[in-house]
């Protein structure tokens, strides 16, 4: 319903918008506000590598290797 330029909601159609704990595997927590009480996750900000800088190669049946060799490339 909108009544001289003021938006009204329905009432309990909506979820509840609570504040909540992300907790990541690394051990980070970041406190926020969501619909979702508690949630998990995997990797967060403080541990991936995009934020972080640190790549790690995940070296997937000698692909690093079979490219070294093709291209005459000597390890560090």
């Amino acid at each position: 319903m909108i009544s001289l330029g003021v938006m009204y909601m329905k009432e309990k159609i909506h979820p509840r918008y609570e504040l909540t704990k992300i907790t990541c595997a690394c051990g980070n927590v970041i406190e926020t506000r969501s619909t979702v009480k508690d949630l998990k996750v995997e990797i967060c900000s403080a541990c991936h590598p995009f934020f972080t800088g640190k790549q790690k190669l995940v070296d997937t049946a000698g692909r690093i290797e079979r490219f070294r060799r093709k291209y005459n490339i000597k390890e560090n």
